[in-house]
């Protein structure tokens, strides 16, 4: 069996590319320092340094509950600590206390910014501010040039990590056996509506897993992965079980509010 049948297809180039890092680590004991990583990239890291000798990795996204973080993959010598792995806390304030921000419209403006995704981690949005979680080198740039967010004229401050607040995030959750642990079968269980109807969002693009869009209702999901459905939410796979009597999966998973 090759390495590569161990991750889906549409991973093989990070796959690749983090098989890159770890030889760099182990032949030249080089320190490589990622981007922001979404669970499952950091996941994959962390296998594949686990898989050779000398080779280490750690996360950090500023806070330990933290859905995207930073990484560095080192060599044994080395003993980097949360620092080194290069964050910057933002916090930002609107003029406009009566139009509330949200999480999208803080995105949107980094987008806009041209700072492309993996350059920055979670957004908290709290009532009265929201605190943006960057790249240390991008942090300046942001804090110079982020003058609106949505309609709202704000002021962007660079504050110390220990000054973070994380809002509190409330899930629930279900758990039920599924024929097969396919894409359709579980958003169609989770969010009770029929399979059938499922079908369509899926194949329009409105299903991300793992922050990816995907289009095949026939892909099987794997503990830990995380779904969002576009006007539904979003929910994650904690547990993925043995089969039952019936032959059915077992399934459990948290479907945030």
């Amino acid at each position: 069996m090759s390495l590569f049948d161990h991750f889906r297809q549409e991973e093989r180039p990070f796959v690749e590319r983090v098989l890159e890092w770890t030889e760099r680590v182990r032949n030249r004991y080089e320190r490589i320092q990622t981007d922001f990583l979404d669970p499952r990239q950091a996941f994959i890291v962390q296998s594949l340094a686990g898989r050779e000798a000398g080779v280490f990795f750690m996360h950090f996204g500023g806070y330990a509950e933290a859905e995207r973080t930073r990484g560095m993959l080192y060599p044994e010598y080395m003993e980097p600590t949360e620092e080194d792995v290069g964050l910057a806390l933002l916090n930002v304030t609107g003029s406009n206390r009566l139009l509330p921000l949200e999480h999208r419209d803080y995105l949107g403006s980094l987008l806009g910014l041209g700072i492309k995704r993996e350059k920055f981690g979670d957004i908290l949005v709290h009532p009265q501010c929201g605190q943006l979680i960057v790249a240390a080198e991008i942090a300046d740039y942001v804090r110079l040039h982020m003058h609106q967010v949505h309609r709202v004229n704000v002021v962007v401050e660079n504050i110390p990590l220990c000054e973070i607040q994380v809002p509190a995030q409330s899930f629930r959750r279900l758990s039920f056996t599924v024929q097969s642990p396919r894409l359709d079968a579980i958003v169609s269980d989770v969010y009770r509506i029929s399979r059938a109807k499922v079908l369509s969002p899926i194949r329009n693009g409105r299903v991300k897993v793992n922050w990816r869009e995907v289009s095949d209702p026939s892909l099987y999901l794997a503990e830990g992965d995380v779904v969002s459905f576009k006007g539904f939410g979003r929910f994650k796979v904690t547990l993925l079980g043995g089969e039952t009597k019936k032959g059915r999966v077992r399934l459990e998973v948290s479907v945030y509010d």
